[in-house]
């Protein structure tokens, strides 16, 4: 019974179509909806048009030592994949659950969802906090404004399980994300009077091997023993365009990039760099064209989980699973961020990330039972 309820609300959660260019109000609707007819009351924490919101709610006494089962709602987009079924209705088949967002990561929060009667049931001696977030997909941009939300009107909680797909293993660091837009403003001029131009182009491309020269930097300076491939922070360049025609010395050029810092990295450190460096060009573009500039946007920062010394969050999940030891994982997830704000972290789901992303994303039938079973004993564990 307890399968048959999970995948209901699996089915329910993957029919709302919250591709993160979508609002994901109608599925948060629905979910405050289903628990205030428990008498539960959810907080809702919007962005800043009100497209979109987080939700939490707290079952259980409003006492410290809260477990937060953390999920958020949003999913890739479908766009050009070769689905074999409609992405958003689940399809059963040879053991698998089949829709978008069934791995990546609906089936966590719609198992919580399912055993709200069973958390009801028990007589909890702390609560059990469950949080919806919005905007994970695009850069874990939702979820900092809940978290504060969530440390200002709930006592504080003992571990928070952000239960993105990892199998049910326990993971306790993966690196973090960051992803910066760096336009550089130069000044047009016929290419064959290039000193009267300062080149947009030219220079970005020296900041582009300014980076790889970071790439560089953090090869020879890895942590082998760390358990993370590749085992030290990358720097990468993914999108660039600029310039107008190849006769004329470029005006603007943009370039997107990425930084994925290991936990005993520093972010600042690279970005202090790479604006020093920026400092130096600048001067010199600007002894030309003393408008011209370098400008760099943050677009997305996800702080990276680090392990911790006797953290109470593996500590729990220890109890739980059984399992000796944690593990890390590539990906980022709103881990960090719980962390960041003082929450002892682990990161614990069913599913295989593997699956995420791609067209017939699925999840074995066994690993919505694993996830049945891990939740029933978080409630368990509650009653203590």
């Amino acid at each position: 019974m307890s399968q048959k309820k999970a995948i209901e609300f699996i089915s329910k959660l993957v029919s709302f179509d919250t591709s993160s260019a979508k609002s994901n109000l109608e599925l948060i609707g629905y979910v405050k909806d289903y628990l205030s007819g428990f008498g539960i009351e959810s907080s809702l924490v919007y962005n800043e048009d009100e497209t979109k919101a987080n939700l939490f709610a707290v079952i259980g006494p409003r006492v410290e030592g809260g477990i937060i089962l953390s999920g958020h709602t949003d999913c890739v987009p479908v766009e050009g994949q070769p689905w074999d079924s409609d992405p958003f209705t689940v399809v059963e088949r040879d053991g698998n659950l089949y829709g978008r967002g069934v791995a990546d990561m609906k089936s966590f929060s719609a198992i919580a969802l399912s055993l709200v009667p069973e958390m009801l049931k028990a007589d909890l001696k702390k609560p059990i906090i469950l949080a919806l977030s919005y905007d994970e997909e695009t850069g874990c941009v939702g979820a900092p404004f809940m978290i504060e939300e969530i440390i200002k009107q709930v006592p504080k909680p003992a571990a928070a399980i952000v239960g993105e797909p990892t199998l049910m293993k326990m993971v306790n660091a993966h690196k973090g994300i960051n992803v910066f837009k760096t336009t550089v403003i130069g000044q047009e001029a016929h290419s064959s009077k290039i000193h009267l131009g300062v080149s947009a182009v030219m220079t970005a491309a020296k900041l582009v091997c300014f980076l790889e020269g970071q790439l560089t930097h953090y090869q020879q300076h890895d942590y082998p023993d760390s358990g993370f491939e590749p085992p030290y922070t990358t720097v990468h360049v993914g999108m660039i365009e600029g310039g107008t025609a190849p006769n004329i010395v470029s005006r603007e050029c943009t370039f997107y990039w990425d930084v994925r810092d290991m936990p005993w990295d520093r972010i600042s450190d690279i970005a202090d760099r790479f604006e020093e460096y920026c400092a130096t060009l600048r001067k010199e573009m600007q002894a030309v064209a003393p408008g011209a500039d370098i400008v760099t946007e943050i677009i997305a920062a996800a702080p990276p989980l680090a392990p911790e010394e006797n953290g109470a969050a593996e500590a729990i999940c220890r109890h739980l699973t059984g399992q000796n030891s944690g593990s890390v994982v590539p990906y980022g997830t709103e881990g960090g961020q719980y962390q960041e704000a003082g929450i002892s972290t682990i990161v614990c789901g069913p599913g295989s990330i593997d699956q995420a992303h791609k067209a017939n994303e699925f999840i074995k039938l066994t690993e919505i039972d694993k996830g049945v079973e891990f939740i029933s004993k978080v409630i368990d564990f509650q009653t203590k």
